[in-house]
């Protein structure tokens, strides 16, 4: 129940996100209303309904960050050794959105789309990507700790290296490489601006200890190794708003 109530919300994040309101409103006049009623109704439901969706995504996105760190206090209390059976097991719910992202990369974009907040999305992408990045054949005990590939700058300094990137794009399609790559750069910027980037020190996706030029650097290099994997590759718009953005931020500090 728990994992269909999870699904349920990011499936109906995608649909509002698409514009496909019609999911609400076609079978609920269907039977009972004539095409008369439905006229007079349609000026009252333009006006309402943008209102009603954007109410409706603030409050499933307000509903799973809630159960995020919920997940989050859960981890550091079993960690600390707080926890009992009495506590059950429930699969956090990140791994639930990666799987479902993982299932139907179509719903990638709508979802970050919608899903705007910052701290979060940025752990959540690089979480996706470590799912397609090679781990090493052995580990020591020095490196069963973080690895470098653990954060938005390791995961951009791992697409710069060609043989990574090659791998990584056969399993990943380079357009959704392009999107993830922006949205998680948009939500470091936005941590930046924030001043905020301390707070995910806990996090997967914890930027600290990687300057904004090192990021800007690390993403026109990520993007560059993409379009040298294929020649034919195209930058598609958001990948060139972002490259953008990262070049300016580069020119104001040189």
């Amino acid at each position: 129940m728990y994992k269909g109530l999870i699904k349920d919300c990011l499936s109906i994040i995608c649909v509002i996100s698409n514009g496909h309101t019609e999911f609400s409103n076609g079978r609920r006049y269907q039977e009972n209303s004539s095409a008369e009623q439905l006229k007079n109704c349609d000026t009252a439901v333009a006006i309402a309904l943008p209102e009603a969706e954007k109410c409706t995504c603030s409050a499933l996105q307000k509903l799973l960050l809630m159960i995020m760190e919920l997940d989050k206090s859960k981890k550091i209390a079993d960690m600390q050794g707080h926890t009992s059976r009495a506590d059950g097991v429930r699969i956090p719910v990140v791994e639930i959105i990666l799987d479902e992202l993982a299932y139907n990369e179509d719903i990638i974009s709508p979802f970050f789309l919608v899903f705007d907040e910052p701290k979060w999305k940025l752990e959540i992408i690089v979480q996706y990507f470590q799912k397609y990045i090679a781990k090493p054949s052995v580990r020591t005990r020095r490196s069963n700790g973080g690895t470098d590939d653990a954060t938005f700058d390791g995961i951009l300094k791992c697409l710069s290296n060609i043989n990574s990137t090659k791998s990584i794009i056969k399993k990943i399609s380079i357009g959704v490489v392009q999107l993830l790559l922006s949205h998680a750069f948009q939500a470091y910027l936005s941590l930046s601006s924030q001043h905020s980037v301390k707070d995910i020190s806990d996090s997967k996706g914890d930027v600290k200890g990687s300057s904004l030029v090192d990021i800007c650097n690390n993403m026109i290099s990520a993007f560059t190794c993409l379009r040298r994997t294929d020649e034919h590759t195209e930058i598609l718009p958001f990948g060139k708003e972002a490259l953008f953005t990262a070049a300016t931020i580069l020119a104001t500090k040189s």
